[in-house]
């Protein structure tokens, strides 16, 4: 079980490791052996989740998303097959409580009587200033 927060939980299961040769640092061992990490979790059709976190998931990583549902990460970070596949983990669990987070919804509000008053006195002053720059004669 991997816990993302109090309430949502995962199974191990739900989650789908692909292990390809990766770009970057390896050094002999790099055309040799696949320790870039793709992992696969399907985000549509998964029950672990709340509807709510599934659809802030999908719009926060709608560019990660393919046309299944599958939210893919493909993390070549590091050197071991192990290191990359706990970065996907963390990344995933980050990607999930973020769209957990329940977004704070703005109150509109209104402008003070004070504060209309301080801008129309202001727009005043500003007009005096610009008016006694102009030459006395164009009037």
């Amino acid at each position: 079980m991997l816990e993302i927060t109090s309430h949502i939980q995962l199974r191990e299961d739900e989650l789908v490791f692909r292990f390809v040769r990766a770009s970057g640092p390896g050094g002999q061992n790099v055309n040799k052996v696949a320790t870039a990490a793709e992992l696969r979790f399907d985000v549509m059709s998964n029950s672990s989740l709340p509807a709510a976190v599934r659809e802030r998931l999908a719009i926060l990583a709608a560019n990660k998303i393919n046309s299944q549902g599958q939210l893919l990460i493909f993390a070549q970070r590091f050197r071991t097959q192990e290191r990359n596949r706990a970065d996907a983990i963390e990344r995933l669990v980050t990607l999930i409580r973020r769209a957990a987070d329940i977004p704070k919804v703005r109150k509109r509000t209104k402008p003070t009587r004070a504060s209309k008053r301080r801008r129309l006195d202001g727009k005043r002053r500003n007009s005096k200033k610009k008016s006694l720059r102009s030459s006395p004669n164009n009037e």
